[in-house]
This record gives C-alpha cells, structure tokens and sequence, in this order.
C-alpha cells in the first residue's frame, strides 16, 4: 500500500509540472518580444501622452523616457508627446543628462510640452524654453487629449 502510495504521489507531481511546464510555454510565447503592428486595426493615427510628474532621475531614465523614447523611434504609436509636470521640471532644467536624452526624443519625433504654472513655480520655465520645449498651460490640451481617445500613461 505504501508502494502504491508513493507511485501515486509521483505520478501527481510529475503531471503537476507538466502542466506547470505547458502553461509557462504558453505564456512565454504570449509574452515573446514582437514589435507590435503600427497599421493593423487601425484606421486613425494612434497617440501617446506620457506625463512624467516624478522628481526621481531614476523613474526618468529608467522608466519615463525609455518607454516614451521607443514608443516612437519603434512606431508603437504615430503620435508621442511627453509632458513635463510638476517636480519633473525642476529636475529637467537641473539635470543635463536628462536634458541630453530629451533632445534625443525631440529630433526623433517626440513632442514635448511643460506645465508653464508647474515651471513658473519651480523658476524654471525660461530654462525649459530654452531646450525648444513648449511652456504653456496644460490643463486644456491635456483635457483634450484625454477626451479624444489619447492614451495617457503616468510616471
């Protein structure tokens, strides 16, 4: 009985791991890196709002300004624009780095724009427009946006 016992309680565990082996497969293949398709099922140009509110340089370059970066250079979205708000900005005018990596996105294609009362409030929108960044208020455009079926993604 406890030979039996024993062969049952292998048999369990090696189905187990089979099924944990054919499920991880399907989601590996599920989650291989493809570049998604920038026309299929589409019919209108599809658009990206980044807005990079954090302070934190790593969140910047880690994170905010990698996927934004790709989201264009990797036509993932027609349409990329990154707005500057709030700490974001006094990081941005102190951080030559980050200033660097946004001239990077600006000469390919990626918009940006800034919060004109969040960099007032920092002192640093006449800095921000010296990068060729666009200083104005963006409760209106970025309201815009979200009613106009933009995807908006936050960092």
């Amino acid at each position: 009985m406890r030979k039996e016992h024993e062969i049952m309680k292998k048999t369990i565990v090696a189905a187990i791991i089979t099924i944990a082996l054919i499920a991880g497969g399907a989601f590996l293949c599920a989650q291989s890196p493809q570049t998604p398709s920038t026309t299929e099922g589409r019919n209108q140009d599809s658009k990206l709002a980044v807005v990079w509110t954090s302070g934190d340089p790593d969140v910047a370059h880690r994170v905010c300004f990698m996927y934004c970066h790709n989201a264009k250079k990797q036509k993932w979205f027609d349409q990329v624009t990154l707005v500057v708000w709030g700490p974001s900005a006094r990081l941005l005018a102190a951080d030559k780095d980050l200033q660097a990596e946004v001239k990077s996105m600006m000469d390919d294609g990626v918009r940006v724009q800034a919060c004109v009362a969040c960099a007032d409030s920092y002192g640093v929108s006449d800095r921000l427009r010296e990068m060729k960044i666009e200083v104005k208020g963006m409760g209106p455009p970025l309201t815009e946006m979200l009613k106009s079926g933009w995807k908006v993604l936050t960092f």
